[in-house]
């Protein structure tokens, strides 16, 4: 590893070790200094959520807050946020922390107060001297805090809600079967004259217009960008991003605004951007490296990026290693991107579907096809210029981290060693929400 690298890693744990003790210390005194999220530079893209090890991030349909009673202090979500804004520590009485309640009413944080104006009550003094006061104990999440050390550097928040980009739709297409409950949409922005210089995994925020029930505005939301770095047309200033409609148990439109208004967009309509956001989901540029991309849904967004970046670097004679997906939906209909996907040739990538709800056929995960597929994920596991990348709902983490935990041990690799020496080289990367 780079001696610049192994520094700053020692710096880090250093820097953790002294934030702790005064955390301990101030935790010992009957003050908390309580972990929240600005609400006003959030772009709710759930990384903070995803990356958390102890389950202290939750949210709603407006913000993402964090428990008092749950966090402790790991600093495992600061570095992969791209905004910053869930740095914020707001020094507090124990016994008068902010609830989960109280942070998703917020429009703004409250003023920041100074440890010296803060006189903890005996109820206080009492909680911190039980056992259950929180545990401050460093905990480390598995997906890599820091970018592949060949990748591009990222340009990141050169455009914000208050001053934000102007694009014009030049596309929407969708890209489900039109007989499919699950209405994805492929939607095309053009950036004119603006410069607004993305990378492939990055991300970018669009607010819907108009305010909720309760009167305030819309906050924007998160969505990953499907195009390589050069335009979805080559050599033009555009992006792609992937949206799925989001409905309700019956298949009819949510009342959620963002997926919709985007869903619902005219070509020439001109809207506004924030970001791009995003510093370590990124690809290498190393022409050795291998991808192992894993995603089901929107999830597929970055991994397309990563593709058709790769193909056309590939159609200009650049060397590449080896590309490996494995793509997970219900049915082949509800599948974004199935037909362009089934025309790649397979010199450009091995790709893996799994069906889940297919009529008279058995129920296929992704963890499903990597386990039918154990030997050639193991060689690439076992190679260390592999990337791995995971993006998708929550709920296919679980299956995907055991599937490979399975694989290792059956092909003499430690699973925990291999992911921890993934991590600290920035070759995996996880964003699920």
């Amino acid at each position: 590893m780079h001696y610049f690298a192994l520094f700053l890693l020692f710096r880090i744990k250093i820097d953790l070790f002294f934030e702790n003790r005064i955390m301990n210390a101030l935790v010992d005194a009957g003050i908390l200094k309580q972990h929240l999220i600005d609400p006003v530079v959030c772009i709710r893209c759930n990384t903070c959520e995803a990356t958390c090890p102890v389950g202290a991030i939750t949210h709603d349909d407006r913000n993402y807050v964090v428990d008092a009673n749950i966090c402790n202090g790991c600093m495992a979500c600061v570095s992969p946020c791209p905004t910053g804004s869930i740095d914020h520590w707001q020094p507090i009485a124990l016994d008068q922390a902010f609830s989960i309640a109280d942070q998703l009413t917020w429009d703004e944080l409250p003023e920041l107060k100074d440890v010296k104006d803060i006189t903890p009550s005996a109820a206080a003094l009492e909680a911190a001297a039980k056992p259950t006061a929180p545990s401050l104990v460093v905990n480390v999440s598995l997906s890599s805090t820091v970018a592949p050390p060949s990748a591009a550097r990222p340009s990141t928040n050169l455009f914000t809600a208050q001053k934000p980009a102007k694009a014009k739709v030049t596309g929407n297409l969708r890209i489900t079967d039109k007989n499919a409950g699950n209405d994805t949409h492929h939607v095309v922005l053009d950036f004119g004259d603006v410069h607004f210089p993305v990378l492939e995994g990055q991300n970018i925020g669009i607010t819907p217009p108009g305010v909720d029930a309760n009167g305030r505005a819309h906050m924007p939301r998160q969505y990953s960008i499907a195009s390589p770095r050069d335009g979805e047309r080559a050599g033009f200033n555009n992006l792609s991003i992937t949206v799925k409609r989001v409905t309700d148990h019956d298949g009819k439109p949510y009342l959620g605004p963002a997926s919709n208004y985007v869903c619902d967009f005219n070509i020439g309509d001109e809207i506004d951007v924030i970001g791009p956001f995003g510093s370590t989901f990124l690809i290498p540029n190393d022409p050795k490296a291998n991808l192992l991309m894993i995603c089901t849904g929107t999830g597929s967004a970055p991994m397309r990026g990563f593709t058709e970046h790769t193909r056309r670097q590939a159609a200009q004679g650049n060397p590449h290693g080896k590309l490996m997906l494995f793509f997970g939906a219900r049915t082949q209909g509800e599948l974004p991107y199935f037909g362009p996907l089934t025309k790649l040739p397979a010199s450009l990538i091995d790709v893996n579907f799994a069906f889940s709800r297919t009529p008279n056929a058995p129920k296929q995960y992704v963890q499903d096809v990597m386990l039918q597929r154990a030997a050639d994920v193991a060689t690439l596991l076992k190679d260390s210029n592999t990337y791995l990348y995971v993006c998708g709902l929550k709920g296919m983490e679980a299956g995907v981290i055991a599937a490979l935990e399975s694989i290792c041990r059956g092909t003499g690799l430690d699973w925990a060693s291999t992911a921890q020496t993934m991590k600290t080289q920035g070759r995996i990367h996880l964003e699920t929400y």
